[in-house]
This record gives C-alpha cells, sequence and structure tokens, in this order.
C-alpha cells in the first residue's frame, strides 16, 4: 500500500501532495486541513501556520470547480474610502459586472495597505468569485491562502510598481507628473510648488520624480520648500496651500498632485486674495467630473480611473471563468487637459 508521507523540502506539484498527505506530516486531521484550506476560523493560530506551511512548501492546489459568472458576486476593497475617487472606480467596476449580473461588495480597510486577517476569514468563508483591491493588495500568506481557495484577485494600483505575479492595472504617474510640470513651466512660470500625496505612496513619489524630470529637462533648480507632501485630500491641499501661498517668495504655480488637493489650495488662494490664474497657476491631477466645474475651471492630468476599474473587473471575471490573462500588468495612458486654472504668470510675478 502506498504511503503518504511528504519529503521535506521544496519539492514540486505532486499527485502524493494530498490533504490526508499533508495532514499526517503536519500530525493533525484531515479536517483541519480542509478547515485551514476553507477558510474557517476555528483552527489554532500555530496549528493554521504549520498547515499553511506545509501547503505552501508542497505548493498544495485545490482543484475546485469554477463558479459560473453571473450568479455570484466580487469584492470591492479600498485602501481608503474617498468619496469622488472612490465613486469612479465604483462606476468603472459595475459598467462591467451589472451587465453580467455580478454583484459587488464594497469594503474598506481605514487606511491600510493590507487587509486584516479576520476580514480575509470573512472573504474565504464567503468563497466570492473574485477580489478587486484598490490601492491595497494581500500579503504573500494572504495571496497564497486566497489561490488555494481558487479566488483569483487584481489590484488596482496607480504607483506602476505592483510584483508580476499579482495581476494589476495602473496609470503612468512618473509622466503625469512630467506632463503637469512641463506645461507650468512652458507658461514661463519658475517657482512651482507640488504638494504631492503621502511620502511612503509609490504613486506619491512617482508624480514628485515626473516634477523633477521636468525641472531636469529644462534645467532649472528646484527649491526644496516648495515640495509639500499631503494626502490627497481637500484639507491638505488647503493647509499646505495656505502655507505655499503665505510666504514672500511664494510660488507662481502649484501643482497639487490630485484635483481635491488642488481644490484645497483654490480656497486657500481666495482666502489670501490671489487670483487664479492671473496671480496663481493651479493644476490638479485625476480628472474628477468636479474639475470642470470649479470656478475657474481645474487643469489637471486625466487619469483614466473609471477605464482602469473596468479593465480590472473584466480580468477578475476573465480568471473567474479560468481564462489565462494575456499579461499580469496594465498601464493606462495619462494625458494633460487644459482649463482655466492655468496662464502665464502675472508680470510682477515672473523672475
Amino acid at each position: 500500500m502506498a504511503s503518504h508521507k511528504l519529503r521535506n523540502g521544496p519539492d514540486p506539484v505532486s499527485p502524493t501532495a494530498t490533504i490526508a498527505a499533508i495532514a499526517e506530516e503536519v500530525g493533525v486531521s484531515v479536517a483541519t486541513v480542509s478547515k485551514v484550506l476553507n477558510g474557517r476560523a476555528d483552527v489554532a493560530a500555530q496549528t493554521r501556520a504549520r498547515v499553511e506551511e506545509s501547503l505552501e512548501r508542497h505548493r498544495y492546489r485545490r482543484r475546485a470547480k469554477k463558479k459560473p459568472v453571473g450568479t455570484g458576486q466580487i469584492d470591492l476593497v479600498f485602501h481608503e474610502f474617498d468619496s469622488a475617487w472612490a465613486m469612479e472606480i465604483i462606476r468603472g467596476v459595475e459598467a462591467v459586472t451589472e451587465p453580467d449580473g455580478v454583484d459587488v461588495v464594497l469594503s474598506q480597510l481605514g487606511g491600510a495597505h493590507h487587509p486584516p486577517q479576520h476580514w480575509l476569514d470573512a472573504v474565504l468563508s464567503r468563497r466570492p468569485l473574485g477580489v478587486l483591491f484598490v490601492l491595497c493588495s494581500p500579503t504573500q500568506v494572504q495571496q497564497e491562502r486566497l489561490r488555494r481557495q481558487d479566488i483569483p484577485f487584481v489590484v488596482v494600483d496607480t504607483d506602476s510598481a505592483t510584483t508580476a505575479s499579482v495581476p494589476t492595472v495602473g496609470s503612468n504617474n512618473w509622466n503625469g507628473g512630467l506632463l503637469a510640470t512641463r506645461h507650468l513651466l512652458a507658461l514661463g512660470h519658475r517657482r512651482v510648488g507640488i504638494i504631492s500625496g503621502p511620502a511612503d505612496v509609490l504613486c506619491s513619489r512617482a508624480r514628485l520624480a515626473g516634477f523633477r524630470a521636468a525641472h531636469e529637462e529644462a534645467g532649472m533648480e528646484i527649491d526644496p520648500d516648495l515640495i509639500r507632501y499631503g494626502t490627497f485630500h481637500l484639507d491638505a491641499g488647503y493647509q499646505h496651500g495656505l502655507a505655499l501661498l503665505d510666504r514672500a517668495d511664494r510660488p507662481t504655480a502649484v501643482f497639487a498632485g490630485s484635483d481635491m488637493q488642488a481644490l484645497g489650495v483654490l480656497r486657500a488662494a481666495r482666502q489670501l486674495g490671489i487670483d487664479v490664474p492671473r496671480g496663481l497657476s493651479v493644476i490638479g491631477y485625476d480628472n474628477l467630473e468636479v474639475a470642470a466645474w470649479t470656478d475657474p475651471a481645474l487643469t489637471t492630468i486625466d487619469q483614466p480611473i473609471r477605464d482602469m476599474a473596468g479593465t480590472a473587473a473584466h480580468m477578475v471575471l476573465d480568471l473567474a471563468r479560468g481564462q489565462v490573462l494575456r499579461t499580469s500588468r496594465i498601464d493606462l495612458v495619462t494625458e494633460l487637459v487644459v482649463r482655466e486654472s492655468t496662464a502665464p504668470p502675472a508680470a510682477g510675478l515672473s523672475p
């Protein structure tokens, strides 16, 4: 009678890598291994860790039957729920899922970049068709658990730097920062401030890198005092806007890093009596619907948020159908949209 004992070491996938063999190696019951595979919470943490380690080392993969698309749901998980930006994502996802009769379950992580354990346990118990992560992603261990449950996942991440093993849809943030800054420099601005996003977020750093590259190609120095890190939200644009504009050597233009921050800068300028665009040029990022309705209408970088979300939703549903993706990384193009909030600097402000 053939033994189910598994050898130690990272062996390739083997027909002996069964639930029974995993249970024998770890010294637990088959039911316990099954609970771990099914995402059940009623397994001791140390036992779960030992089972997970064995499953990963032997590359165990459940051969589950795909659920028919149209009879389930996908989870849409936000790093943080910001109404305007998040609504664009939701609209893009629902434009794809609604015709197929797929429901969307919304959740947000309160600013965390990885989901907590209790969230993952709930998802594994529900067994959705797939998961869409927005500006967040599962840890390596969580990825393995989702794959063993045969739950596909895709990340909508604007940082363009997600690992190739995770299917991701993003946009070219470096190019967006370059285009925004080139536009301001071409208008004749020589003191340009930037309010990027959080310093630890890659898309913020990519936009700042584009800002720097535009200055370098123009042979211009950057005043480090004009570089600020915000949160992409209104209040950050307002607070940093006040700090930048209420100084004797204030910038004549500000690249706000997001449309919401740009709205905050516009308010700060109005409070300080600075006319936009005659006394200050302001450019945003994202091209939200509200950008065309500000006074003045906002010049911005068009990041195709709905298209990014829709593309990611298609990828999740294709994976749920058992299809193989042609590529694991899709970056959509960013473009400059010129409106009324940018103009050449006033005569008294130019160098």
